[in-house]
């Protein structure tokens, strides 16, 4: 291991460096993985670790149990299996973190003004949403494609049934019963059809509580904006509760809306979009038109 890293190893030393392990340590506890029980000095040498650092590597790692001696005169080391090793580790750190969080939050004086925080990265991104659904307790207010709603379909489920977190969707998709999970679900299809017409069908937006809300970009890399800003978050719920008139109303007048202001308010999209969103609209009228035979 000492002589030539291949790419695994390295990124096995990485990530156990970002646990909290130096160099050595990470270096010392793979090297006991691949033989033990063993000496300081065979550890040395299978590592590439300088005997010297070897001994204090070897007595970190005891004190943190990551390994243990099991014979003396020589004092052999066996390693802590690694699933025990670190689950008893992220267990630790799990509740580390708790202790810290509601500590600092007691410490911390409300400036009055919330700020915008930006995320990038499909794991990021969900993985705020996934929490934003989890703390929920009033009302999750979700406007996405079906395929977002459905990557987080067990969190909605479970906050709908379990919590009785009421849920509002606005749904770009054909099917609203897939996320009717009970009676406090109301799904509405996007402007009556659920065909996405105009373009925000690359975004989602996600309000909790009427206090806290996402807004996504999807439609190259996976970009958002999280908020508690009250102004900001009253903007977002506006827009989705502006969504959910517009699907209703078209739901019950679709034919006279179209009558006055042409299919998919074709003649108000005219009147506000640029030449090259119009002739979007356009293709995408003809794409639904196409899905409608």
């Amino acid at each position: 291991m000492n002589q030539h890293l291949n790419t695994e190893t390295l990124t096995v030393l990485g990530s156990m460096k970002g646990l909290g392990f130096t160099d050595y340590e990470a270096r010392v506890y793979l090297a006991l993985l691949t033989k033990s029980p063993a000496t300081a000095y065979e550890v040395s040498n299978g590592s590439g670790v300088p005997r010297p650092n070897t001994y204090s590597a070897l007595n970190a790692l005891a004190t943190r149990k990551a390994i243990m001696p099991v014979s003396a005169n020589p004092v052999r080391y066996v390693p802590q299996p690694p699933d025990t090793l670190f689950r008893t580790i992220a267990a630790r750190t799990g509740d580390l973190c708790e202790r810290v969080a509601i500590r600092l939050s007691e410490m911390t004086v409300d400036p009055g003004e919330r700020f915008v925080w930006n995320l990038g990265g499909d794991a990021e991104v969900h993985a705020k949403v996934h929490e934003m659904i989890a703390s929920s307790e009033t009302s999750i207010w979700f406007k996405a494609d079906a395929e977002i709603l459905r990557r987080h379909a067990a969190a909605l489920r479970e906050a709908v049934t379990v919590r009785r977190v009421r849920l509002l969707i606005i749904l770009y998709g054909d099917d609203p019963d897939e996320f009717r999970f009970n009676d406090l679900c109301e799904v509405y299809e996007h402007e009556g059809t659920g065909f996405p017409m105009g373009f925000a069908d690359n975004h989602f937006t996600l309000t909790a509580d009427h206090r806290e809300m996402l807004a996504a970009n999807c439609e190259d890399s996976v970009t958002a904006s999280h908020t508690e800003s009250h102004a900001i978050v009253t903007m977002a719920i506006s827009l989705l509760r502006h969504d959910y008139y517009m699907a209703e109303i078209f739901r019950v007048f679709r034919k006279e809306i179209d009558q006055e202001f042409g299919p998919n308010l074709r003649e108000l999209r005219q009147h506000s979009y640029t030449p090259d969103q119009y002739a979007q609209f356009e293709e995408r009228q003809r794409e639904q038109a196409g899905s409608c035979r």
